[in-house]
């Protein structure tokens, strides 16, 4: 499975999120609502979530493999830092 497409939007307000993404896996399954966060080690990409009924968040879909996983998070990342070194070289 590898990652073919990656949308990135970044988000301009207060706080750890910095940015959504949509991904497309193989031309075909669309994933939407990957959040990229600062966090304390530096940038990672979050799962899509909903609150239960226990107030606790759970991932709505999420990669089964470490690999998976991995190449996930580096197309989404490569496409946020491109967007913002687009965005920081806009004359």
């Amino acid at each position: 499975m590898t990652v073919t497409s990656v949308k990135v939007h970044a988000v301009d307000v207060p706080g750890r999120m910095k940015a959504l993404a949509t991904i497309t896996l193989d031309d075909t399954f669309v994933v939407h609502d990957l959040r990229v966060i600062e966090g304390e080690k530096g940038l990672f990409v979050a799962m899509p979530s909903k609150r239960g009924f226990d107030g606790r968040f759970r991932d709505v879909a999420h990669p089964v493999t470490q690999e998976l996983r991995d190449m996930i998070e580096a197309a989404v990342l490569r496409a946020y830092l491109q967007a913002v070194a687009a965005r920081t070289h806009v004359c």
